[in-house]
């Protein structure tokens, strides 16, 4: 299958369950067109039994478009910029010790929990797991998805300093949550975990991609303050995302990072960089398509993730266990703070249960997981990763609208 008879048939089913979600099902976005591709992807599995279909000749060709490389390489610098782009740097700024604390100090205390939990709770299923692979397992399912949060919240009626604490949180904690993966990753590849090298790939990662961010940023403000031509700055704002994320890839700094801070740079300056209302809005509206179409096929291609998984019982149950593990951690990172502290973070109870069940995962956590080097451990990582997003996405997703609502 050439790439664009795939392309062609991955627009026509998100045009056709975009159109059939909007006229039956009437879910927010990114729900409706991750349940029905689920459910298309569960129909191929089972069509085995009735169909004569080359099922083993499609999980090959999943494997072989490596969508983790198609999540990671292509679609999340532009999914990024797009959802900071739009993000409001002052209502952000007006939160920012919550947003700090959950992005960082919260994505390293839920990938310790989540890793030692999850150690145990597969040592008692009797599935053995290296402790390095639980703690690449906490940093992949660690931080909130961006791409989920920024596609549910907005439909779901938040109180809006809720909203910019989960979006501003979301926005960040990715970074900081493939940065960790990235230095556990190559303790796994060197065969040994040495603390100063993770430091300095820490360091490398985190500080490289906020630098190159405010570098790029400040470039790409320079030359659109200097012209007021739609086409031409979108085109600018176009080459800048491609560029500046194959850049930091190359520089091994993280380009996730650097696209937030390069939107968040252009979003919050548009006003003061171009004369003409036409031309920002020209740009934004191509940056909400973007998002829109990107956000499209990216749902689809995760829920295709289900066709290549090797089904067993104890896998299954370390599965629902995942979950369970999972919300236990972002209880403890939300909560504690609460407790401790109430006056320092503002955070009320029911600020903090609607956080707490905010935080989403989607799409990142399972392009980090296909990522792995392939062994018995990914497969089971990708099961009990698939778990956790299809709960987080379809339950927690549908749901957080209604829990805030009743708050």
């Amino acid at each position: 299958m050439n790439i664009y008879l795939a392309l062609t048939i991955l627009m026509s089913l998100s045009a056709g369950f975009a159109y059939f979600n909007q006229r039956v099902l009437k879910f927010p976005f990114v729900i409706g067109l991750f349940f029905l591709s689920t459910i298309l992807s569960v129909f191929v599995i089972s069509s085995r039994f009735w169909l004569d279909i080359p099922l083993l000749e499609i999980k090959n060709y999943i494997n072989d478009i490596r969508i983790d490389k198609i999540i990671l390489n292509y679609l999340l610098g532009f999914l990024l910029f797009a959802g900071s782009l739009h993000t409001n740097w002052n209502n952000l700024k007006s939160h920012i010790k919550p947003i700090a604390l959950f992005a960082l100090g919260g994505v390293f205390a839920s990938t310790l929990i989540v890793s030692l939990c999850f150690y145990e709770i597969s040592f008692l299923l009797q599935v053995h797991i290296s402790f390095i692979y639980c703690l690449l397992f906490g940093a992949l399912i660690s931080p909130t998805d961006p791409i989920a949060v920024l596609g549910i919240l907005t439909k779901a009626n938040v109180p809006k300093k809720t909203e910019y604490i989960i979006v501003g949180e979301s926005l960040f904690n990715d970074g900081v949550g493939v940065v960790l993966f990235i230095a556990f990753l190559d303790a796994v590849k060197n065969g040994t975990f040495n603390f100063p090298h993770f430091g300095f790939l820490l360091i490398q990662e985190a500080g490289g991609g906020i630098i190159m961010g405010f570098f790029l940023g400040y470039c790409l403000l320079f030359l659109l303050k200097s012209i007021d031509h739609f086409e031409t700055e979108i085109l600018l704002t176009v080459a800048f995302v491609m560029a500046g994320y194959s850049l930091c890839n190359y520089f091994n700094s993280s380009g996730a990072l650097a696209m937030v801070v390069m939107g968040l740079m252009v979003g919050n300056f548009k006003e003061e960089i171009t004369t003409s209302h036409d031309t920002q809005d020209y740009v934004n509206k191509f940056w909400e398509l973007v998002d829109v179409i990107l956000n499209a096929i990216l749902f689809i291609l995760i829920a295709f993730v289900i066709i290549v998984l090797d089904f067993k019982a104890k896998y299954i149950i370390l599965g629902f266990s995942s979950i369970l593990i999972v919300l236990l951690s972002r209880i403890i990172i939300v909560y504690a703070p609460y407790l401790i502290s109430k006056n320092i973070f503002s955070i009320t109870r029911k600020e903090a249960k609607i956080i707490t069940w905010g935080g989403l995962r989607g799409g990142l956590s399972l392009a980090l997981v296909l990522s792995l080097p392939n062994c018995e451990t990914k497969s089971i990582l990708l099961i009990v990763t698939y778990f956790c997003v299809l709960f987080s996405i379809i339950f927690q997703g549908l749901t957080i609208g209604k829990i805030a609502r009743n708050n």
